[in-house]
């Protein structure tokens, strides 16, 4: 009965026929992909997801993904969504720990078993168990408010002005390692994932930091993509590094290129960011660009899985990085042959935000202290926030490999800029990691800001680094 009634309210009208057919499939993705995230890694309800996930969204989406007609499957976890009558739905079928993925348009649901899975004996962590350690392993002893009554007035009246528009989420600050603040939505917990959007090319550049520190990755030499190896093809030169700053000088279809048909099409990282032409020398020109860090991300993979097979790569970034983090909530999502798309689909909380941001406040250790293992190289911090190789031009930030530099933006009136040495995890909709190495301060913000209405990070960041300034003195 539930689940009649569930997919009861997803019926609506059908689009209308004149409609671009593939532009329907690509819309029937997007609305197959969010409402099997947001259900089964999120655990919202429909309404939720529509509120939040499903609006504001492309335009030339907008209407169909509202109108086209879905149908969720709680004993599969399954979504279809329906969008022509001449070829099966577009289909999203969630998996534990790897969360949802889509099958290519023309699969039916019979494709579902061949979705790659983790092998059965790795299973996720007891969540009341790991809950019960302390910060940041777990959550106990996590918040740590300021001792002045005045001081945390000041900060919590700072932190409201996020709030001033239901579009936020949540809002946490850490000084030392500690929550000194931490808000969120009505609806909305502490153990609450939503997705990271590009935040994740910021995970990306983690996990090739833990594969160095294991010596299985050299970032200055080329970075083995299959699709490049063949005699005399001029991209088999280009490395690590060039892919994580976005200096490959692969050809994409405009700055921070729509990788749509990966993202909502049910199309490969392979098939796609792999097939690119150079369009510059490697290294020799900046273009932000989803591809260059799926292509990161695949090369992983395949590194990975030389000697441990596809399993060892699929459980990776598990193992080696977000448990031993703490981050017991985060899901990164692969396409369909069991490719992580890094750029963008990884669901993660705030808190296991913050605890992403930790590892680079604490030296690549984990936990807080000189007591943690040593995760990633201790000048990985330092790496990521270099501005090597060309930069973004007509832009105020800069960006390093895998983060944005931030250093000198958000100054207004009385509140001067953030400090040099700033560099932060960016994501579409409003996601942001913040961290201040001098002031040994973090600040983390999620939300879903509509395309009209950015939440202005950089001047709350600031405002948030110059109340402590005045407090804590």
């Amino acid at each position: 009965m539930k689940q009649a009634l569930i997919a009861a309210a997803l019926l609506a009208a059908p689009a209308a026929a004149a409609e671009d057919p593939h532009k329907l499939a690509l819309a029937a993705g997007y609305k197959a992909a969010f409402l099997c995230s947001g259900r089964w890694n999120a655990g919202q309800d429909v309404a939720s997801i529509t509120r939040d996930d499903l609006t504001g969204i492309y335009r030339e989406y907008q209407d169909s993904v509202i109108t086209l007609p879905a149908a969720m499957d709680e004993a599969t976890r399954t979504v279809s969504v329906k969008f022509a009558d001449n070829m099966p739905p577009r289909i999203a079928v969630w998996r534990p720990l790897l969360g949802c993925a889509q099958l290519p348009p023309g699969g039916g649901p019979e494709a579902a078993s061949a979705l790659p899975r983790l092998v059965p004996g790795l299973t996720a962590p007891d969540l009341t168990a790991t809950d019960a350690m302390a910060w940041p392993l777990g959550d106990a002893g996590a918040v740590q408010p300021l001792k002045k009554r005045k001081a945390r007035a000041a900060l919590d009246e700072v932190v409201a002005t996020a709030f001033a528009s239901d579009r936020t989420t949540a809002v946490i600050v850490l000084k030392d390692g500690k929550i000194i603040a931490e808000r969120y939505r009505a609806d909305w917990t502490m153990h609450t994932p939503q997705r990271t959007w590009s935040v994740a090319k910021s995970l990306t550049a983690t996990l090739v930091g833990r594969a160095v520190q294991k010596g299985l990755v050299d970032v200055n030499q080329p970075a083995p993509v299959p699709q490049w190896q063949g005699a005399g093809d001029p991209r088999a030169v280009i490395s690590w590094n060039q892919l994580l700053r976005m200096n490959s000088g692969l050809w994409t279809a405009g700055p921070g290129n729509r990788t749509d048909e990966v993202y909502v099409g049910g199309a490969l990282v392979a098939q796609t960011a792999a097939t690119m032409p150079l369009e510059y020398a490697p290294g020799s020109h900046f273009n932000y660009s989803n591809n260059d860090i799926m292509l990161a991300g695949m090369a992983l993979s395949r590194t990975l899985a030389k000697d441990g097979g596809r399993h060892a790569a699929l459980a990776f970034p598990f193992t080696e990085l977000l448990w031993p983090l703490g981050m017991t909530r985060t899901t990164p999502e692969t396409d369909w042959q069991g490719d992580f798309v890094l750029s963008s689909q990884v669901w993660m909380t705030a808190r296991d935000l913050a605890r992403l941001a930790l590892v680079y406040q604490n030296g690549g250790k984990s936990g807080l202290g000189p007591g943690g293992q040593q995760l990633l190289p201790s000048d990985w911090s330092a790496f990521v926030e270099a501005p090597a190789m060309t930069q973004p031009q007509g832009r105020s930030e800069g960006y390093g490999a895998g983060f944005w530099r931030w250093g000198g933006l958000g100054a207004h009136d009385a509140v001067p800029a953030l400090p040099v040495g700033t560099y932060a995890m960016n994501g579409n909709r409003g996601q942001f990691a913040v961290i201040v190495p001098g002031r040994n301060i973090i600040v983390i913000r999620r939300g879903f800001d509509l395309p009209a209405a950015p939440f202005a990070m950089p001047r709350f960041a600031a405002e948030v680094v110059a109340t402590l300034d005045k407090i804590t003195k």
